[in-house]
């Protein structure tokens, strides 16, 4: 974990959680690698943008950025939320 402590501490969680899973047996090197390298990513994103929540339980459309530094997102069933970028991963496609 000493490799990933500059991460906010969500990210984190979720990077110990991915290679417990590999070293586990219960998910593949390379689901893994794709995992941790996506979580690592910094977060910078612009209106229009597809996102997911960090365990990918809700997707999105990023619709403004605020002054803050957070953003602010529409899920998929209408619903508009704010988040810190980092609490969220860009979605390929």
């Amino acid at each position: 974990m000493a490799l990933f402590s500059d991460l906010v501490p969500g990210r984190k969680r979720e990077v110990g959680s991915a290679v417990a899973h590999y070293i586990a047996g219960v998910l593949e090197r390379d689901a893994m690698v794709e995992i941790v390298e996506s979580l690592c990513q910094a977060a910078s994103f612009q209106a229009g943008d597809r996102v997911k929540t960090l365990r990918g339980s809700m997707h999105g459309v990023i619709v403004r950025l605020l002054p803050d530094g957070r953003v602010v997102w529409r899920t998929d069933s209408g619903v508009e939320l704010s988040a810190r970028p980092e609490a969220l991963l860009s979605e390929k496609g």
